[in-house]
């Protein structure tokens, strides 16, 4: 009998690497060996597959199996590959026609019983096979939502072995079973809130549209009760909806992590992790296999550190490559992994433990040291990356509604974006906030010497870096997108050093 074919996925990060899954048959003592790196959960696959073929009345050959899963040098996990080494290992007996596998890609899990799993990430290994030329792809019965979301492939269900081994040519009876579900969904997350609930804050308000228009990290200093959490949350609402690849970019994270994924999420995502949150959590990773952290989920959308005073110097550290390049490279022994981490950062902080540092009317009971220690828990090179830093204060009035919407907000934020994008068009960037400085200072759009005097200035005496001043040349440009002009103005050069000026140190 010739070797028979069919193909997996196995994901690494996001990105997916086809399997090739070969089972032959030898006249040996009757054994089920599975070879080509795979982990223990794997490993244990030979068990489940030849239980669910008996309890499907599908007969396996009674001589040695071997499965073969190739490339045998890449690290693979996970119990996903036993549907393709089950129709495998059935075609090498003539149970279902070898012809009939050889073009699919088979994703999910084996019950004792024969009834298929759900799995995760089903979402970027149906993308990776669609990406590779695949056409074809079978999932359990739970999966299919998840997987017609990609399109181009056509996507085929079942509840179990038998029926997909019917399907494949196989003469066999199927049972009617139930198929196997997922566990309850998480509750669905709560729309952002609008920027009319924000009173008094008119020039934080400003500032939140500004951030938004150019993808501009935000640095949120005030006591407690300001106001800083609410205006953050805002955030999501006046971003614009996510196009069609980043919203399955954001599904295939969401999927990753365990989520049930049954359609394309249009608003940006928001992430607000606690702040004893650890370096893992927050990164993401894993020993044996990688799963992604709050920041990639966080990626095309909002990520909020509130209390940032309080993580340790660490973990907020980790941010910078992530800032830096959009995306976390997870390095371990046995695989590396990598995740977009596109997100706009904003951090919420105290000015000091007990919140009333500088405060009007407030009544800080912090010493000197206390303050000095809680200030610099946020790096300078972690600050350096900061695009914006504002300073709020308590409301001191709380009659009528804030007088911008967030449909208004974003009215203008979509429209300075779109004149950003048309600046940009040709290069590889969208958003000021993406833009390289160096570019900014020699290849694009020149601002005039004396529009840029301040900020020159600036960086002649040290008041600022040269990392800050290609940043406050990135605001200056998004004030101008919003403003409507075609080049930056000296008062927007000033305003955007004002901004950033915040978070310098």
């Amino acid at each position: 009998m010739s070797v028979a074919r069919t193909w997996a996925v196995a994901l690494t990060g996001l990105a997916g690497e086809i399997v090739e899954i070969e089972a032959d048959v030898t006249t040996h003592t009757p054994e089920f060996r599975i070879i080509g790196l795979a982990d223990k959960t794997l490993g244990e696959a030979s068990r489940r597959v030849v239980n669910a073929c008996e309890n499907a009345e599908l007969e396996l050959p009674a001589r040695r199996i071997t499965v073969n899963l190739s490339p045998a040098g890449l690290p693979k996990h996970g119990s996903a590959f036993d549907l393709g080494i089950a129709v495998a290992a059935l075609a090498t007996g003539e149970v279902i026609r070898p012809e009939a596998i050889s073009g699919t890609v088979h994703l999910g899990e084996l019950g004792l019983d024969g009834r298929l799993r759900p799995i995760a990430g089903v979402l970027p290994a149906v993308r990776s096979a669609a990406q590779r030329g695949f056409r074809r792809v079978v999932v359990p019965a739970a999966n299919r939502a998840e997987a017609e979301l990609v399109p181009g492939i056509e996507v085929t269900a079942a509840v179990s072995l038998s029926e997909v081994a019917r399907g494949h040519g196989a003469e066999v009876d199927v049972p009617e079973q139930e198929p196997v579900l997922r566990a309850a969904r998480p509750a669905p997350r709560s729309e952002p809130g609008d920027l009319l609930d924000v009173v008094g804050q008119e020039e934080a308000v400003d500032t939140l549209t500004v951030a938004a228009a150019g993808g501009h990290h935000l640095l949120l200093t005030g006591p407690p009760g300001a106001g800083k959490t609410m205006l953050a949350s805002r955030l999501p609402g006046i971003l614009p909806p996510l196009d069609d690849e980043a919203a399955l970019e954001v599904a295939a994270l969401r999927s990753l992590s365990g989520e049930a994924v049954e359609h394309l999420v249009r608003h940006p995502p928001f992430e607000a992790p606690h702040h004893s949150a650890t370096l893992a959590a927050l990164v993401g990773g894993g020993s044996r296999s990688s799963k992604p952290g709050v920041i990639s989920r966080a990626s095309r959308g909002v990520l909020m550190i509130d209390e940032a005073g309080e993580v340790r110097a660490g973990v907020l550290d980790a941010l910078r490559q992530p800032l830096e390049h959009g995306r976390i490279d997870i390095h371990r022994a046995a695989f590396t992994a990598s995740y977009p981490a596109r997100f706009q950062l904003v951090l919420a902080t105290n000015p000091c433990p007990c919140g009333e540092f500088g405060v009007r009317g407030g009544e800080c009971v912090c010493s000197p040291n206390a303050v000095r220690t809680y200030q610099r828990r946020l790096s300078g090179p972690l600050l350096d990356r900061i695009d914006i830093a504002l300073k709020m204060n308590r409301v001191t009035h709380a009659s009528g509604q804030g007088s911008v919407s967030s449909e208004h907000a974003r009215e203008r934020v979509v429209a300075a974006r779109d004149r950003a994008a048309r600046r940009l068009r040709g290069t590889p960037w969208r958003r000021n906030a993406e833009v390289p400085g160096a570019w900014l200072r020699r290849e694009g759009p020149r601002i005039p010497r004396e529009s840029t005097a301040a900020i020159d200035a600036a960086l002649s005496r040290g008041a600022i870096t040269l990392r800050a001043y290609d940043r406050i040349l990135r605001l200056a440009w998004t004030l101008a997108d919003l403003a409507g002009r075609d080049r930056p103005t000296a008062n927007d050069l000033g305003r955007a050093l004002f901004l950033k000026a915040g978070a310098e140190r």
